[in-house]
């Protein structure tokens, strides 16, 4: 069974819907309001989503046949009467698979709850791998995890550089040497589990909206082998007509020219911001390091201020080596975005370092399992 995103569709459903798609919208709305808030009665759920008490007992009813709801005991009320009787997700059902191919050097991937909290890691070495070969290296990492979960897999999700259709093709993954690669397909097949596959960077953004307190306007920016970046406008994933909204790493940036880049082009922003780069280019000047990470910093507020300006958005979180991205070159990079923008509509702008380091794939990856299966988030 394959799973994969739906265009236009906000990640947490707040409203009720027309008939003909009502059932399924009011399961996600009962299902979201008991994993946002916890313990709820009923009557607690009717007034939340604005859904009848009838209709919630309905879904409540199936809901729990199914083994997703659980009944956790009466509420303590000093008030007269019965008292209520609590419903939770049954956050003890499944188990969730993340595998994050965003890294240079290393696949890795964890066993969580349904709560996006790690209870098993796994990783193996890329040792450049590519084609087929890197295929087979996130088949065995998967089965590791599959084989390390203690409860039934609920689904498994998969961050991936570079251009992700919705079907969960790779279309394009130069690093990875992945052209038109099945890879959602390929994985359900194999582990008889739903699976979604999408762009590492579109993934890290889930993560950091629904873990990360992140802003529903934002753009989080991926640096590792190459450079992505994850757009949400209202909350709302955002694809573009070919999938590849958020390619920035390369965008040429400036009019000074810059190294080749991997595409064939010179200054591409991967030339002058993914890690290998940087590393490199540290590691042949080291006393030059400070200007270095502030030139890089530059050469990414140039390629976001077009974007910030055009879209209003409120926050940037960066995601990637806290030692090369923090410090001179985050702020040259909001230096840069300030210098380019109207301070009257921008002058507010965050941007900052992610909160959830090395796990934000991996936890973005629970999430699209999330959505996809019980339009949680």
């Amino acid at each position: 069974m394959t799973t994969g995103f739906s265009t236009g569709r906000a990640l947490r459903p707040t409203t009720k819907v027309l008939p003909e798609h009502a059932r399924g919208h009011n399961r996600s709305l009962v299902l979201q309001t008991l994993y946002r808030a916890g313990q709820q009665s009923r009557a607690d759920i009717a007034r939340e989503t604005g859904l009848t008490r009838v209709t919630v007992s309905d879904l409540v009813a199936e809901l729990i046949v199914e083994g997703l709801i659980i009944e956790t005991g009466q509420r303590e009320d000093v008030r007269p009467g019965k008292p209520a009787t609590l419903l939770d997700l049954n956050r003890g059902a499944f188990q969730i698979i993340g595998i994050d191919l965003s890294e240079y050097a290393t696949f890795r991937g964890a066993v969580l709850d349904l709560d996006g909290q790690i209870l098993h890691r796994a990783e193996l070495p890329l040792a450049g791998a590519t084609g087929a070969d890197a295929t087979a290296l996130v088949t065995a990492l998967a089965d590791t995890l599959v084989a390390a979960a203690t409860l039934p897999v609920l689904g498994m999700g998969v961050g991936s550089p570079g251009v992700v259709d919705l079907a969960g093709v790779v279309l394009s993954a130069p690093n990875l040497g992945w052209v038109d690669e099945p890879l959602q397909q390929a994985m359900s097949a194999r582990f008889g589990v739903p699976v979604v596959v999408a762009n590492d960077a579109n993934v890290a953004a889930l993560a950091e909206h629904s873990f990360g307190g992140a802003d529903s306007d934002m753009m989080l920016i991926k640096v590792g082998h190459g450079v992505g970046a994850g757009l949400l406008l209202d909350g709302t994933p955002l694809f573009g007509s070919r999938f590849a909204a958020g390619e920035i790493g390369h965008v040429v940036v400036g009019t000074d020219g810059g190294a080749e880049c991997v595409c064939g082009k010179h200054g591409c922003l991967e030339t002058w911001l993914a890690v290998p780069r940087l590393e490199k280019a540290i590691a042949a000047a080291p006393d030059e390091r400070t200007s270095i990470l502030q030139q890089a910093g530059q050469r990414l507020g140039i390629a976001l201020a077009p974007v910030v300006g055009a879209l209003n958005l409120a926050e940037v979180v960066l995601s990637g080596p806290t030692s090369l991205l923090d410090g001179p070159l985050a702020q040259a990079t909001i230096d840069t975005l300030r210098n380019r923008t109207m301070a009257e509509f921008h002058g507010d702008l965050t941007l900052r370092m992610t909160t959830l380091g090395e796990d934000i794939v991996m936890r973005g990856a629970a999430v699209m399992v999330l959505s996809a299966q019980l339009g949680v988030s």
